[in-house]
């Protein structure tokens, strides 16, 4: 989606639907088919395969000590990942400026918007590193495993706190204090619109059921 406002409304209306109940997640999920580039999507799945673990964990858990429920979590928060992960991939740099200073001005909106555009570029830069690390464990002949996990995870957290650093130096020192200016003009196609609606649908199929529209024999 080029125009970050319905693709904002649309995974924040879809990320509740999916979480409230199981015929909001199956019309996410369905949403998440039709207006996505699902193989595209199928092979960033490794970037949150740990979330997923821990997840599957949780929801071991709960099903087994809670008196169910477990069953139903999972699927309600793998349909919130799929959207995460459309929501990141289709992200472009310097959406989220545009988007805040569109709500909220030129003051809050733009230092929230700066603020989130500094966060999604600190995930892509994660990411790279992520595949570099994974290509040097291979280069090492070693395999992939569970076990890699720690260590790498905390090469990652080092590099961002590192880069975290970096860039507020920089802000120091090129004088920056609270604000901007800025005119966002966004594009749309009639594809994002429908697929903004559809979304809108989904929502609505949570708050009222399908037996409320069709009589269910």
């Amino acid at each position: 989606m080029q125009d970050p406002r319905i693709r904002v409304f649309s995974g924040i209306i879809l990320s509740l639907a999916a979480f409230i109940s199981i015929p909001g997640a199956a019309a996410v999920f369905i949403w998440w088919l039709i207006f996505t580039p699902v193989r595209t999507q199928l092979k960033r799945i490794r970037l949150v395969i740990f979330m997923v673990i821990v997840i599957a964990l949780f929801s071991l858990l709960l099903e087994l000590t809670a008196g169910g429920g477990g069953i139903s979590y999972f699927t309600r928060m793998m349909v919130i990942i799929l959207i995460g992960m459309w929501m990141f991939t289709e992200y472009q740099p310097g959406d989220f400026l545009k988007l805040g200073t569109w709500l909220f001005g030129d003051r809050t909106g733009f230092e929230l918007g700066m603020l989130a555009d500094m966060g999604m570029q600190s995930l892509s830069q994660l990411n790279l590193d992520f595949d570099r690390i994974r290509l040097a464990v291979k280069l090492k002949g070693n395999q992939w495993s569970i076990r890699n996990l720690v260590p790498a995870t905390l090469v990652l957290v080092h590099g961002a706190l590192m880069r975290a650093e970096t860039t507020a130096e920089l802000l120091a020192i090129r004088g920056f204090t609270s604000g901007g200016s800025l005119n966002p003009e966004f594009s749309r196609t009639k594809k994002e619109v429908i697929a903004g609606v559809f979304a809108i649908v989904a929502g609505l199929i949570t708050v009222f059921p399908v037996s409320e529209f069709f009589i269910l024999s």
